[in-house]
């Protein structure tokens, strides 16, 4: 159950970081600069210059705007080129990382038995921390290019000096929960990355042996006899061998005798 709630999280605070990079994509304001806001008359002339990764606006103190859209790809500036790559490369990860791991989780069973859940969940994982550290990068280049022109002291003064605007932040704020909904993945398929060892043991085969034998041969190793004592008792068991054979065949004879004797007896009365 509770990796279940684990994943389900996981799954929440990704899917929703997800949507807060997406919107950026589409919001404006990404860089804002204010020029006027003095005047000795009652009318205050004040205007706004912003700036998305589409388009350049101006907008002033009536509400009218005039915008430039960027007319071809390759005659925009390299770095909004390299921002716009960046994000829509985190948003494809991001895709494929949202579908594997609405398939691994355990509470939809569609991706089988719980091996191979985790290791969907785990790749899912890999894709989310990819592509969120690839939007990372793509505001953090943004804002480096707002920031060198903001603070640099040999700027030229008649150039806008922009501010960081309001997407940056949610786009910021999105990669972070998007790191962490990976982070609750891992958590729940620690079992993939670090398996249990499994500890295997050897049987020898071994011959059945009698509890008498047993006995006897637990103290062979200790006392084990010497050479001459073994060597008297095989001539001993030669001598009684010798002496039962002999025994026995005096016997055969003193039978054959007598059947002998009662034979000649029983001739001699006939």
């Amino acid at each position: 159950m509770k990796k279940r709630l684990f994943q389900i999280f996981g799954f929440l605070l990704s899917t929703l970081g997800w949507l807060f990079v997406s919107c950026t994509m589409a919001m404006d304001y990404w860089r804002v600069s204010q020029i006027g806001g003095q005047g000795g008359s009652n009318i205050i002339k004040v205007g706004w210059y912003w700036s998305n990764l589409w388009k350049d606006c101006f907008i002033d103190s009536t509400a009218v705007v005039n915008c430039r859209d960027y007319a071809v790809l390759w005659s925009v500036t390299p770095y909004v080129q390299g921002v716009r790559g960046l994000l829509m490369i985190g948003l494809g990860f991001g895709f494929l990382g949202a579908i594997l791991a609405f398939v691994g989780m355990e509470c939809t069973n569609l991706g089988g038995n719980d091996e191979t859940n985790d290791k969907i969940l785990l790749s899912a994982s890999v894709f989310h921390v990819v592509g969120g550290i690839s939007d990372i990068a793509g505001y953090c280049l943004y804002i480096n290019r707002i920031a060198r022109t903001a603070f640099n002291p040999v700027f030229d003064p008649t150039t806008l000096r922009y501010d960081i605007g309001t997407p940056l932040f949610l786009g910021l704020v999105g990669s972070f929960l998007i790191l962490v909904g990976a982070v609750f993945y891992l958590f729940t398929v620690l079992r993939v990355i670090f398996p249990k060892t499994k500890v295997v043991y050897a049987y020898t085969s071994r011959s059945y042996v009698t509890p008498r034998t047993r006995s006897r041969t637990l103290y062979t190793g200790y006392y084990r006899p010497s050479r001459q004592s073994r060597r008297s008792r095989e001539s001993r068991e030669s001598r009684q061998s010798t002496l039962s054979t002999g025994s026995k065949s005096s016997e055969f004879s003193n039978i054959s005798q007598i059947t002998d004797e009662k034979i000649s007896d029983r001739d001699a009365f006939v």
